[in-house]
């Protein structure tokens, strides 16, 4: 009886993991933001006008202003390295900040306006 119920519980395991990399790939294609990609909307909730930034288009440790029509309100980060994003347009320091970690970091609601980045 015990085998069985061991069984049992180990199946519901491997689906429930199967189940969880699914819904990871699911939300990433479902916002548009592709690996590699650090993607900010202007808009809550992954929508509206889209800016997108890779390694290969940013200088790591190099502050990284959005345009000056962009704020963003939402974000993604499914690049392999950590980002700081800021209030300030400059990375300042004396307005909001905050690093996030690389691979799959969904900020559906922004604590504050996105102005700037810089890719760690």
């Amino acid at each position: 009886m015990q085998n069985r119920i061991r069984a049992a519980v180990i199946a519901l395991l491997a689906v429930l993991t199967a189940l969880g990399g699914a819904t990871v790939a699911t939300a990433a294609s479902g916002v548009g933001c592709e690996r590699g990609e650090l993607c900010l909307w202007v808009e809550a909730d992954h929508a509206g006008a889209l800016h997108r930034a890779t390694l290969a288009d940013t200088t790591v440790g190099q502050c990284t202003p959005l345009p000056p029509d962009v704020a963003a309100r939402s974000f993604a980060n499914l690049l392999s390295r950590q980002v700081t994003v800021y209030q300030s347009r400059e990375c300042a320091t004396e307005g909001e900040f905050d690093t996030y970690p690389g691979g799959g970091t969904f900020v559906p609601e922004a604590p504050y306006v996105v102005r700037a980045f810089q890719v760690w």
